[in-house]
């Protein structure tokens, strides 16, 4: 029994290990590159009253998100439910690897909701699926405005291409819901573990790509991210200014653009390193100082660790949920 957990140990390390690996060596590369005279110089440029609006904006922003995902749950749980329950999954991801929140929230909704962890599973998704194509936009918008960066717009054109094409092909699934299932249950007579782990659950992931098929509810869900998404670019905005008196709008949508697309690289928890390297890289090619752009990045990402995890624990409290909820459901689907 004993003998078994160092095996254990590493089958689960060699999932996490290489995303600890980049984030060490993103913040090496940073901190190696920024001078610390220069980093305690933009960090008392900061002002109290910007961090006031963004923390604001910040609450601002997680609402019109709570309100998309409660139109793609179909109304099934609160908007209080959505709102804390997004913030509990961003907790989990700044305290645990491989981007455990995504999983937590749709184990926390299931329950709040009673539809179930992989019904609001596929619900995510699609949340995932709109911040991509938001990312990508952002990136095709500004890059003409930034010369040199020619390397960035075949990315964003393929990230927004996969996501045209993952949305045709979840609008195919759930549109032929009961083709799919029944294609996946001859696939599933072939291979023991497809018929242990996804024919249980294709139903209910199917059921919640249902909204694709719903023109209104998607329209207003993908609105209100959008709507999100632009009061973030005002946030990043309102941190950079005092940094960086020069900076212009479209620099806080383009570092928000590159930075979504960073964060998706594996990572530690919280994208530790990774989050900084994305931002200093993108306003690094703005030609703003390193240091500048690293204490602007802590900041940034010291805002949203502390607003989402306060909020996230507040919610764990209030909504009465328990991590071992999560820890049991993930142990059930090995």
């Amino acid at each position: 029994m004993k003998a078994a957990q160092p095996s254990s140990f590493w089958k689960g390390a060699r999932r996490w290990l290489p995303g600890v690996v980049i984030s060490i060596v993103a913040l090496f590369l940073v901190f190696r590159l920024a001078s610390w005279q220069d980093l305690s110089t933009a960090f008392e440029s900061l002002r109290l009253l910007n961090v006031v609006i963004a923390v604001a904006l910040t609450l601002i922003s997680l609402g019109t998100r709570a309100l998309a995902w409660r139109i793609t749950l179909r109304g099934k749980a609160s908007l209080r439910q959505a709102f804390f329950i997004i913030n509990e999954g961003y907790l989990l991801n700044n305290l645990f690897p491989l981007r455990a929140g995504e999983f937590g929230r749709a184990v926390f909704m299931g329950q709040a909701s009673g539809m179930g962890p992989f019904h609001v599973l596929s619900t995510i998704v699609i949340e995932r699926i709109f911040d991509l194509a938001m990312a990508a936009t952002l990136l095709l918008i500004t890059l003409p405005l930034a010369l040199g960066m020619a390397w960035a717009r075949p990315v964003a054109i393929v990230t927004l291409i996969l996501v045209v094409v993952g949305l045709v092909l979840m609008y195919l699934a759930a549109r032929y819901n009961q083709w799919v299932q029944d294609f996946v249950s001859r696939l599933g007579a072939r291979w023991p573990l497809v018929q242990k782990q996804v024919i249980p659950r294709i139903g209910s992931l199917l059921n919640g790509l249902s909204v694709i098929t719903d023109p209104l509810r998607f329209l207003a869900a993908f609105s209100m991210i959008a709507i999100s998404w632009v009061i973030w670019v005002v946030i990043y905005y309102v941190m950079l200014i005092p940094i960086v008196p020069q900076a212009q709008f479209w620099w806080a949508a383009f570092a928000d653009g590159v930075l979504a697309l960073g964060i998706a690289i594996p990572s530690a928890p919280a994208a530790l390193g990774v989050f900084e390297a994305a931002l200093v890289g993108a306003l690094s090619l703005l030609d703003v100082n390193v240091s500048a752009a690293t204490a602007y990045a802590i900041s940034m990402h010291f805002l949203q660790f502390v607003v989402t995890g306060l909020l996230g624990l507040w919610g764990l409290v209030l909504e009465g949920h328990s991590l071992s909820a999560v820890f049991s459901q993930a142990k059930s689907r090995e």
